[in-house]
């Protein structure tokens, strides 16, 4: 399929700096782009590759459009309008909808007409599927669980019971939700195990990447909100709640009880402890190491970024003597005070 620019640039609120006739029909980057395909500038890092750029056109902001040799589509969000391009001309596959015979079902469950489970889907008894929902291969569905309308599974997905997808979800492969969380309490004996008997609630247009872990909570539901986005090996611990669109890049944990606020942004390997609250519109940098609450919309960072070997040594050195050194320091502010005392100053 293809889409001429005049109706891309109608559609997304583009001022069009070409030919409205003219049709694209695939995506590509700056530097791979040829006849025929759309690509976009979003950061200022790749903006010497515009000039050479042999793409039809070009999805780009008002300050970059002068350099653009090729038809361009000025937009205040060249990213957004980029995605929403790509979702048009690379539609998700059309699936037909039934049961495959090799699918087991259990007992009340309501599957709309309209759904597909594919083969190897377990499904337990009184689940409740909505309207164009994706079942995938080898997907296991536990007593109780409900999938809102237009919700896909993609492969190897395991929802535990009492798990509540809403709607446009997307599981990837080999994620599971509803797990029991790490609740032990210790005795003389070692420890005993805490009952898990709370649930997992997603709320609408979720994508969880692959290989994720969403925890069932103790007592009360785990739950991430509308619009929330994870990424591949995000570990989410019991009683955890996640505002409106907050976004988790990869191989983050945030753990037991922690309250991250919405449209949060967590890079990669951070790492939140429990029992803390995050507020509303903070962003967290890669690797950060989150001990404490953050009441203060901001962008925070902990993590020290890399350094050449030799130069690291040294700094990792310096950073071991600081207590001697601040001991020092403290020992010379009281000898200085001690000699101003001792001559009238101060």
């Amino acid at each position: 399929m293809g889409l001429a620019l005049g109706d891309i640039a109608i559609r997304y609120g583009c001022e069009l700096h070409g030919d409205p006739d003219v049709v694209v029909s695939r995506v590509a980057t700056l530097a791979s782009a040829g006849s025929g395909s759309i690509a976009f500038l979003a950061n200022p890092a790749y903006r010497r590759q515009l000039a050479a750029c042999r793409a039809t056109a070009v999805i780009l902001s008002a300050k970059d459009a002068d350099e653009c040799t090729t038809h361009c589509l000025v937009a205040a969000n060249p990213y957004a309008v980029f995605a929403r391009v790509a979702q048009e001309l690379y539609p998700d596959p059309v699936f037909r909808a039934g049961v495959h015979p090799d699918a087991a079902v259990g007992v009340d469950c309501n599957l709309s007409s309209t759904c597909h489970v594919a083969a190897g889907a377990v499904l337990g008894n009184r689940v409740v599927v909505g309207e164009n929902c994706y079942i995938g291969p080898n997907c296991v569905l536990g007593d109780d669980v409900r999938v809102g309308r237009d919700t896909q599974l993609i492969a190897n997905v395991t929802l535990y019971h009492k798990v509540t997808l809403g709607e446009r979800c997307r599981i990837h492969a080999g994620t599971v939700i509803g797990a029991d969380g790490f609740g032990i309490a210790p005795d003389e004996a070692g420890w005993v195990k805490v009952p898990q008997i709370g649930g997992v609630v997603l709320g609408n247009d979720v994508e969880i990447g692959s290989n994720c872990s969403i925890d069932r909570g103790a007592i009360e539901d785990t739950r991430l909100g509308n619009g929330v986005k994870l990424d591949n090996m995000v570990q989410i611990a019991h009683n955890v709640v996640i505002g409106d669109h907050t976004a988790i890049a990869g191989q983050s944990g945030v753990a037991g009880s922690a309250i991250v606020g919405q449209r949060c942004l967590i890079g990669g390997s951070v790492a939140i402890s429990g029992h803390i609250e995050i507020t509303d519109d903070v962003s967290i940098m890669g690797r950060g190491s989150v001990s404490k609450s953050i009441l203060t919309k901001g962008v925070y960072s902990s993590a020290l970024a890399v350094e050449e070997a030799g130069k690291w040594r040294k700094i990792a050195a310096r950073v071991k003597r600081l207590d001697t050194m601040a001991t020092k320091l403290r020992e010379l502010e009281n000898s200085v005070k001690a000699l101003m005392g001792s001559k009238g100053i101060g």
